[in-house]
């Protein structure tokens, strides 16, 4: 009596491992002439278009840095595309609070970073030194220290902005709690 052999699919934990199956995998190959590399890079032929290019890794960054999104378009629609982007994207720019900025334990900006820079802070300084350190340094370059000096007056448009960010930062971490 011969019985039928189970398959090793059955119950949990699986018996066999993932991805060890015997089925054929179609496999899109790189629409670029003579390449021979997976084509997983999906690319779209024309803008507005829905036909796409199917590149390897390499050729989609080749294929990429040429590409103008705006191409074809007169400066009002593309002031009009960029303009509904922004407003689409606003989540982002406001989730950018957590993204990691480089140096520091992740809890700073980007933005916040160069502004620490600006001030000449360290990464872990607390409001009360960016208060103290925005003084000592718009007292240095403020107009009425130095009339009539450019350098001077766009050094203090940068402390400005600098303190600016870091201020609404603050800010934003009150708030929230």
């Amino acid at each position: 009596m011969s019985r039928a052999k189970r398959s090793l699919d059955w119950g949990f934990p699986r018996w066999r491992a993932y991805g060890s199956s015997q089925e054929a995998v179609n496999v899109r190959m790189c629409d670029r002439h003579g390449c021979d590399e997976p084509g997983n890079c999906p690319a779209p032929k024309a803008p507005n278009s829905r036909d796409r290019w199917y590149f390897c890794q390499k050729h989609a960054a080749e294929y990429n840095s040429k590409w103008d999104y705006f191409e074809g378009l007169d400066k009002a629609e593309t002031q009009e595309r960029a303009r509904a982007e922004q407003a689409e994207n606003a989540g982002y720019a406001e989730a950018a609070h957590y993204g990691w900025a480089g140096s520091g334990d992740g809890s700073r900006s980007a933005d916040e970073m160069r502004a620490l820079d600006v001030l000449g802070l360290q990464t872990d300084a607390d409001f009360t030194a960016v208060k103290k350190a925005y003084r000592a340094r718009a007292k240095e370059v403020h107009p009425d220290v130095k009339p009539g000096d450019a350098e001077a007056a766009k050094q203090f448009q940068l402390i400005q902005t600098s303190y600016e960010v870091l201020r609404a930062a603050e800010e934003r971490r009150e708030w929230r709690g």
